[in-house]
């Protein structure tokens, strides 16, 4: 995508005010490359059983598991793909910490500049049958919209349009 060039024009590559909902698998928050650039919504404790932040929501500290219908992200389960984690890579791995790779939006770590913040809606998971669970995508879109999301990643699909359910479709207009 010639991010060299892109970066060359804007070296901070990435802004902190701008955050992304990744509609997908978990995000692996700890991770070295991405912790930095984790979404955090500092009223709430993570996993915690209290919403502290009113937003009935509770523990939602880095997103929120759709799947599950908890605040616990899963991404290290027998049946996940990893994929949540891979398009967050992808989006804003830290760039220039000499971990991994980096990301289109990471920041700069030499430079001590921040990238966009991830933010994860899990609504997949990889059944142990080879097909995946979904959660309720709907409220993951409208979860991420409410908590200050202004980018919405979706690498999943419909077969064709009139395959997605209003209701999704809808939640994607209310983003």
């Amino acid at each position: 995508v010639n991010c060299r060039e892109a970066w060359e024009i804007y070296p901070e590559a990435g802004d902190p005010e701008i955050i992304v909902a990744v509609l997908d698998e978990g995000v692996m928050w700890n991770h070295p490359d991405l912790a930095a650039n984790m979404w955090v919504n500092e009223d709430e404790e993570y996993a915690s059983k209290e919403d502290n932040d009113g937003n009935g929501y509770a523990g939602d500290r880095y997103g929120y598991n759709f799947v599950k219908n908890s605040p616990v992200i899963c991404w290290s389960e027998n049946y996940d793909t990893g994929h949540g984690t891979h398009v967050a890579g992808t989006i804003a791995a830290v760039n220039n910490n000499g971990i991994g790779v980096s990301g289109v939006a990471g920041g700069n770590a030499a430079k001590g500049v921040p990238g966009v913040k991830l933010m994860s809606c899990q609504m997949f998971k990889h059944g142990n049958n080879g097909k995946d669970v979904s959660g309720d995508g709907a409220r993951a879109i409208k979860w991420g919209a409410d908590n200050g999301a202004v980018i919405s990643q979706n690498s999943w699909s419909y077969t064709d349009a009139t395959s997605m359910p209003s209701y999704c479709a809808e939640a994607i207009d209310y983003f």
